[in-house]
């Protein structure tokens, strides 16, 4: 072969090489294009993916706290609807025990304010403008002294009341102190009967809180009275609505 046609072919070989170089050249060229392409794609839905997640974590733990609350108030409701059974049934425990006493007119038991008072006519225990307890009286509050006691806990405040009639004497100058000596009275025998002294206090009403109207005998006779109420614990928010009947 001569040498030109060598040449020539030569030629030939190295210009059909560079054109095939060069497609693949571009070839590769697109190739890195689309996956540059495609790594800006992944690249803008991993960080909606992060976005997602991050507004996912948010509402995530916005419903984890209101979950909480949520059972924070159902346990709450539980631990009160457990102190509200345990109060009636300490109520009603009482009641049976004094029913004898209910039923023969010598003692009320009256749901006032929200709490359980016990209340004691002026006749069983006291005479007229008097302090002193009768014997019947004493014999009530024997009585009375160890069903009170046997309320584990519970505090008592013995409450004197009378009518509005005015009393003025050495000793009582006025309703004031005839409705506080009577209170102390009942509260030193409830004492001796068995009630801690540290869970039983002694107030003065006088007239102030009358549950009957003045202007007749049989009001003022109602008027004129002992409560002793029992008061509530101050974890407890007691709800006697239920509770129906003055006995």
């Amino acid at each position: 072969m001569h040498r030109a046609s060598w040449v020539f072919l030569l030629a030939i070989g190295l210009m059909l090489t560079a054109g095939c170089k060069k497609d693949e050249l571009r070839a590769k060229d697109a190739r890195i294009a689309e996956l540059e392409e495609m790594t800006g794609d992944t690249s803008a839905k991993l960080d909606q993916c992060k976005k997602d997640r991050e507004n996912l974590n948010k509402l995530v733990k916005g419903y984890t706290g209101e979950i909480n609350a949520m059972e924070a108030a159902l346990a709450e409701a539980a631990a009160r609807e457990a102190q509200a059974a345990n109060r009636l049934a300490e109520y009603n425990s009482m009641l049976k025990q004094l029913k004898s006493m209910i039923d023969s007119g010598k003692l009320n038991v009256r749901i006032v304010r929200g709490k359980m008072v016990i209340e004691l006519p002026e006749a069983v225990l006291f005479a007229s403008g008097s302090a002193k307890l009768k014997k019947e009286g004493v014999r009530v509050l024997a009585e009375l002294g160890p069903v009170l006691a046997s309320l584990e806990g519970r505090m008592f405040q013995v409450g004197g009341h009378t009518d509005n009639k005015p009393i003025k004497t050495a000793r009582f100058p006025s309703n004031w102190e005839l409705s506080g000596a009577r209170a102390i009275d009942v509260t030193k025998l409830l004492i001796e009967y068995g009630v801690p002294g540290t869970r039983v206090s002694a107030a003065a009403y006088a007239d102030t809180q009358p549950v009957a109207d003045n202007e007749t005998a049989e009001g003022r006779a109602l008027n004129r009275r002992i409560e002793i109420a029992l008061q509530p614990n101050l974890d407890e928010l007691p709800d006697l609505s239920d509770f129906s009947g003055s006995n």
